[in-house]
């Protein structure tokens, strides 16, 4: 399959405005779940009113929340599709400015130093674009608007090995606390576990961001996964750091091999507007989902 550029920036483009209004169908049913089993009476009126506003949004056509984020864009070139890498990127670069100006859509993103703001939401690296492969025939792209809430409560802690995964979940728990109600929780706490500095980050990264639902592929990942996230819900956190057991939807685990004499550990959050969006775009047009 040979991938039209065009067709690209078009879903590029719907991929941004899609992410921002209309939340995963397994993030609603985490809110279901979490009202159902809170036992504080305030926190469910929080997690109520959450969700008022989640529907309210949807239905008016409107964001669910004012923060665009940093655009970030996950791709996937499958067996047999043909596509220019470089071109590609900048087929989604446009998209994703025309989404901030054709919508538009407030822009966030400014220059490190000066703070200037083009008004695009694009920037130097920015939207920020990782590349891999599939063993599927199509072109997948997902979109990630990763708001500044959630991605200023990211950690990352060079833990010696002998201290061993208790290092790994105190450090876990310290942040939960520390990130209190600046991460708009209920959130997901996404957890990278070993490779270097660098790629532990990446992995909360992706852990902070799949599916509900879904478990880290290692088994020992997985099992920390579930002691991780019966310990964060029993801190008293709550929705909006306000109180109540539900602090947090899930906790997910990525892990890679490190070295002998290292045990990196890092921790980025996502919100409970946990916005994604997916394309996947085959010969015979696209599909759109989550």
């Amino acid at each position: 399959m040979k991938v039209d550029l065009h067709q690209v920036e078009e879903a590029a483009k719907a991929l941004y405005i899609r992410a921002l209004k209309e939340l995963p169908p397994d993030i609603k049913q985490g809110f279901e779940r979490l009202a159902s089993n809170e036992t504080d009476a305030g926190a469910k009126r929080v997690l109520g009113t959450m969700i008022r506003n989640i529907a309210v949004a949807e239905d008016t056509d409107n964001l669910l929340c004012q923060d665009t984020g940093i655009p970030i864009y996950n791709v996937w070139i499958g067996r047999g599709v043909e596509v220019d890498g470089l071109a590609l990127k900048e087929a989604i670069r446009r998209g994703c400015e025309r989404a901030t100006r054709e919508h538009p859509l407030r822009s966030s993103v400014v220059h490190p130093l000066t703070r200037v703001n083009e008004r695009n939401n694009c920037g130097r690296g920015v939207p920020v674009i990782h590349i891999d492969f599939s063993e599927d025939d199509a072109l997948a792209i997902e979109m990630i608007p990763k708001g500044s809430g959630s991605e200023n409560n990211s950690w990352l802690r060079m833990a010696v090995p002998a201290e061993g995964v208790d290092a790994v979940k105190t450090f876990v728990v310290d942040c939960v606390l520390e990130a209190g109600g600046k991460t708009c929780p209920p959130t997901i706490v996404g957890v990278g576990v070993g490779g270097t500095a660098d790629l532990c980050v990446h992995l909360a990264k992706v852990a902070a961001t799949r599916p509900l639902g879904s478990h880290c592929a290692d088994p020992e990942g997985a099992k920390l996964e579930q002691e991780l996230a019966q310990a964060v819900n029993m801190l008293g956190v709550g929705p909006q750091g306000l109180g109540g057991d539900s602090t947090a939807f899930a906790v997910h685990v990525e892990t890679a091999a490190t070295h002998i004499t290292m045990n990196p550990v890092a921790v980025n959050m996502q919100c409970h507007s946990a916005r994604r969006a997916r394309a996947t775009l085959r010969p015979s047009g696209i599909e759109y989902g989550f």
